[in-house]
């Protein structure tokens, strides 16, 4: 296959792999411990898992959004044919 025909390049890929990343730490940030039915855990209001968590993925998902939006460069001897 030609590597003309991709839509893709090296660093598309390389900026999806940090999106998934980030999106996957936010994931982390939001786990941990929850409350019972016998047993009450404030911790399961700490701005950790309520703000910053959330904000870490969303960052995450917008990054992976621009990876797949950001069109390669093309160089002059690397221009397709038309």
């Amino acid at each position: 296959m030609d590597r003309q025909t991709f839509a893709f390049d090296k660093t598309n890929f390389i900026l999806l792999l940090i999106g998934m990343a980030v999106v996957i730490i936010g994931f982390l940030l939001m786990a941990g411990p929850g409350s019972s039915e016998t047993q009450f855990n404030p911790d399961i209001f700490s701005v950790r898992r309520i703000r910053v968590a959330p904000i870490v993925s969303f960052v995450g998902f917008v990054f992976m959004i621009y990876a797949v939006v950001r069109r390669p460069k093309h160089t002059e001897d690397n221009r397709p044919e038309a």
